[in-house]
């Protein structure tokens, strides 16, 4: 079939360009091999140096595809692969033939698996055939209780956790990930939210691993992330390149048909700023957040023992899951340098990850400009109440606040997804009241990548107010973006109370935030009472626009609330601390007075016209000669704060914006981080083939394209909850 042999031939005299033509013809031919033949130990272990054309490739694939059925040589190649991975962790020597047969195993079944699962005909998956003929003989070292897949699972992960990453062992430790890439890839196939009778082979696998290798696995694939090994330079110390052998078959076949990964010797010798990357970092943590973000439904079945049919109290109040064992790793990992028994008298129930905190915490800066460490981020934050403590302690939090900063006020150029993750990882670290303090406290030189103006010896806290402001002036502006508003606002409603010496810029951009919106309220409201005076008759689609217009008034009605719940909370609880705040309402008090009697706004309006009140009759008070500056203004708000007296206003009970996932993050997780993984590992998998996410968008989407139509696996509506305590 298109210069693939079908009928092999053995000669001693052979060279080994005609050995491998017959090894790779044998194993996508029609004769079936048994598990104990000696052809795979020569497959396996022969330098593959053919070079063949894409076409021939996609042939071999094809062909392999028919006959797999009947010869199951891509169990037989994933059994043998398990046993070279088990020799290679009981043996330190990595020149040994277990490493070559190992990485030639890999490779072969890397390729023609993925072409299995990128064109699979059912829904479980059956004609992976991931199982011996009944009439074959199985050795006794294959356990008969144990499913294949779990068995190669079993195998590839204990590689990963237990082999140190070395110059001779890097490219196995690549290739393994990249194989787990392509198993796991099942998923695309199928939607995010998975039943209990859905089955994805190697996903099932994973999930039953035992606790011990999971957390083993979780460790690694993290210390690979903070480490970031790099690809030795010394191409020699590779069997793979050595005796002058150029990219063989398998190289070829990866590279071609399924763009799988020996990246060139180029890519990691290069001295551009792309040889910085870590592909073995990037792909661990590529398998870490799809593995950590899976989900399954337990669906009724899993509690048909424990219901009582009879009684509609024993039926489950909501929709059950199983735990995941991986994101349960990821969430009761401990510092390193940290031990609970030491404080608490008790060590934490089982056995838990161990990582160093602090080099995950500087590794995370430093790579907090790429969307998978900011999703890896939120994951520790959100789940990981151990690292969220750790990460609010310390005192350097300019470390993972700045780029992530940057990444927002780069929101033309980011994704939308990418904003939303940023977005909420603030709202999460501004629920603690010490991060909000602690903000204000920390002085930053200079913002280089701040273009507007020069900001020097700008505090933390005022950065983040001059971004988050920013950001919702871009949303009104271009996107009109409701939730992107709200977690702006509802990250600055948590800063108020705790806002210490807020810059004069910071200031003015947040009196101006109410400016903006309060302009975007009166149009509403203008449109509105024209839509009121139009005769009766309008038709449906007049109704329905009204309607909207109604829902967005009110919407924007909450917004100029919360604006001036924030300016409350300064001023009741830190006004003396923020005389330029104070400066800030004075010099633009005329945008107040139109909403003074506005029964939403009036009570929080009162606080604000009573300090206006009492600064303005300071100022009159004063004797000037000449004109005022912004100085001497200053001058008088500043010495005039140490008589007041906050008794006289009205206390509000402060807003407070907590952070809740939905009940079905999978909706936006799973197709998120695939849509990441497609991006940047370098797996190219067939647009015709993904039903987990519209693949013919752009897998880059930039935020200022169609952001008003959230599609499926959007955050917007779908994944957030923020909730205000009364």
């Amino acid at each position: 079939m298109g210069g693939v042999p079908s009928t092999p031939r053995f000669s001693g005299g052979s060279r080994p360009h005609e050995t491998a033509e017959y090894l790779i013809g044998a194993f996508i031919g029609e004769k079936s091999f048994p598990l104990a033949s000696d052809y795979w130990q020569k497959l396996l272990e022969l330098p593959l140096n053919l070079h063949w054309s894409s076409d021939r490739v996609q042939q071999a694939c094809l062909h392999f595809a028919q006959n797999n059925c009947y010869t199951r040589h891509l169990a037989k190649i994933l059994i043998h692969l398990s046993w070279c991975l088990q020799e290679c962790v009981s043996t330190s020597d990595a020149s040994s033939s277990a490493y070559v047969k190992a990485l030639n195993a890999v490779y072969v079944s890397s390729v023609f698996l993925k072409h299995l699962i990128e064109n699979a005909k059912t829904d479980n998956f059956e004609d992976l055939y991931m199982s011996l003929n009944e009439s074959e003989e199985i050795p006794s070292n294959v356990p008969k209780e144990q499913s294949i897949e779990h068995l190669v699972v079993n195998s590839v992960l204990n590689f990963l956790g237990r082999v140190d990453v070395s110059s001779d062992t890097y490219l196995l430790h690549y290739e393994l990930l990249n194989f787990m890439l392509v198993a796991l890839s099942t998923q695309l196939l199928s939607g995010p939210s998975l039943g209990a009778d859905d089955i994805h082979p190697f996903f099932d696998a994973a999930m039953s691993q035992p606790t011990s290798l999971v957390n083993l696995a979780i460790r690694k694939l993290l210390v690979n992330y903070i480490t970031r090994p790099r690809f030795p330079l010394k191409a020699s110390s590779y069997y793979i390149f050595s005796e002058g052998y150029r990219p063989g078959v398998l190289q070829r076949v990866g590279s071609v048909a399924a763009n799988l990964v020996l990246l060139p010797l180029n890519f990691f010798a290069s001295s551009s700023n792309e040889a910085s990357r870590s592909p073995l970092a990037d792909n661990s943590l590529n398998i870490l957040l799809i593995l950590v973000h899976y989900r399954k439904s337990l669906g009724l079945d899993h509690f048909k023992d424990k219901i009582d049919y009879s009684s509609p109290d024993s039926l489950p109040k909501e929709e059950s899951f199983f735990e995941n064992p991986y994101c349960k790793a990821l969430e009761n990992a401990r510092d390193i340098e940290f031990d609970r028994v030491d404080v608490e008298g008790n060590a934490p129930g089982g056995p838990v990850v161990r990582l160093p905190f602090a080099s995950l915490f500087d590794t995370l800066g430093m790579c907090l400009a790429d969307e998978t460490s900011a999703l890896l981020l939120y994951s520790l934050v959100h789940g990981n109440s151990d690292f969220l403590e750790y990460v609010l302690v310390r005192t350097d939090l300019d470390t993972l606040l700045m780029p992530l900063l940057e990444t927002l006020y780069n929101a033309p150029r980011r994704t939308s997804n990418q904003i939303y993750m940023v977005l909420i990882i603030l709202l999460i670290l501004s629920q603690d009241s010490s991060f909000n303090a602690s903000i204000h406290k920390l002085v930053l030189p200079s913002v280089p990548w701040y273009q507007e103006r020069v900001l020097h010896q700008t505090s933390l806290g005022s950065l983040m107010v001059i971004i988050l402001t920013r950001t919702v002036k871009y949303n009104l502006s271009k996107l009109r973006d409701v939730y992107l508003h709200t977690n702006c606002l509802a990250t600055l409603a948590n800063m108020a109370p705790h806002v210490h010496r807020l810059s004069g810029y910071a200031s003015q951009r947040l009196v101006s935030l109410f400016d903006m919106l309060a302009r975007k309220y009166n149009k509403l409201a203008e449109m509105k009472n024209d839509k009121m005076h139009v005769p009766n008759g309008e038709s449906k689609e007049e109704n329905s626009l009204q309607e909207d217009m109604a829902a967005e008034l009110h919407i924007y009605t909450d917004f100029l609330r919360i604006v001036l719940e924030i300016l409350n909370a300064i001023l009741t609880y830190s006004l003396p601390r923020n005389p330029e705040v104070i400066y800030a309402i004075m010099h633009r008090q005329e945008v107040f007075q139109p909403f003074k009697s506005h029964p939403r706004f009036n009570e929080l309006l009162d606080n604000i016209f009573m300090v206006l009140d009492f600064f303005n009759s300071r100022m009159d008070a004063q004797k000037m000669d000449g004109e005022w500056s912004v100085e001497k203004v200053l001058q008088v708000i500043i010495v005039n704060c140490r008589s007041w007296r906050v008794d006289g206003l009205k206390m509000f009970t402060q807003l407070r914006f907590t952070y809740e996932q939905e009940s079905h993050p999978e909706e936006f997780f799973i197709p998120y981080v695939w849509q990441l993984v497609l991006s940047r590992s370098g797996l190219n998998f067939s647009p015709s083939s993904i039903h987990l996410f519209p693949a013919d968008l752009p897998l880059q989407d930039n935020i200022g394209e169609e952001a008003e139509k959230p599609q499926k696996g959007d955050m917007k509506g779908n994944e957030l909850k923020i909730e205000v305590p009364v």
